[in-house]
């Protein structure tokens, strides 16, 4: 049997079939906070606010910019010839560009336990001068998610998009909390607050979790042909 998204029941069998400390800290972090597996593993101790229950999230990204050798003017991917000078461009220049975003999110107090805890035993691992929680690659915590599944019996999941069936992975967590909060609050607000937490550049990303969350179409189609109505009810004849 396949579904949409992990429910947080799910969630909870995920974390209870992790063996270590840090594989349940690593699948409760990426549903409690909703992060990217990216941003999880960057997460050094030093971004942990004990006193204000916050974590700061580094989001990372790589932007390439193709350029003509000749002019320097703009290139798409698929450009052969230079839009500008008409140059016949048999390798463009590139550049690479990092854009480094950053948000504060907040953690509730179960799951700042477990961070003290893991901390105070030592857990977090040095890398590069650096502190970092987990001190593993994006391959050994997509194990780490995958096994625990096997190891919790839970079912595929299925994209509500696409169609195609997947196993559970680290984003499944993203999605399972996006979908949980707009159930709790589908408002207007709700979405808002939502989108800043989950770090979407455009709301539209966002209000996609609000078509998967429920099932608003199967009650608007029910109320469409009432089970206990007559035709001639249906047709607004008494």
């Amino acid at each position: 049997m396949t579904k949409a998204y992990l429910e947080p029941q799910d969630v909870e069998e995920l974390e209870q079939a992790a063996q270590y400390l840090r594989d349940q800290l690593l699948i409760r972090l990426l549903f409690r906070l909703g992060c990217r597996i990216s941003e999880a593993l960057g997460i050094t101790v030093g971004d942990i606010d004990f006193g204000e229950s916050t974590v700061i999230i580094k989001h990372l990204k790589e932007r390439v910019r193709l350029s003509c050798p000749r002019c320097g003017g703009r290139l798409a991917r698929a450009h052969r010839f230079c839009s500008v000078c008409g140059f016949d461009v048999d390798q463009a220049l590139s550049q690479v560009r990092e854009q480094r975003r950053f948000r504060s999110l907040p953690v509730d107090a179960e799951t700042l336990g477990m961070l003290k805890e893991y901390v105070n035993r030592k857990g977090p691992r040095s890398k590069g001068g650096r502190l970092l929680l987990f001190g593993i690659n994006r391959h050994r915590a997509w194990q780490i998610v995958r096994h625990c599944a096997e190891r919790a019996g839970l079912p595929s999941l299925r994209n509500s998009e696409s169609g195609k069936v997947h196993g559970v992975s680290p984003h499944r967590l993203r999605d399972a909390f996006a979908v949980h909060a707009v159930k709790i609050n589908d408002s207007g607000d709700g979405i808002r607050m939502l989108q800043e937490h989950l770090g979407h550049q455009s709301i539209a990303t966002t209000m996609r979790y609000r078509k998967v969350s429920g099932d608003e179409q199967r009650a608007w189609y029910q109320k469409l042909w009432p089970e206990n109505k007559s035709k001639g009810e249906i047709n607004g004849k008494a």
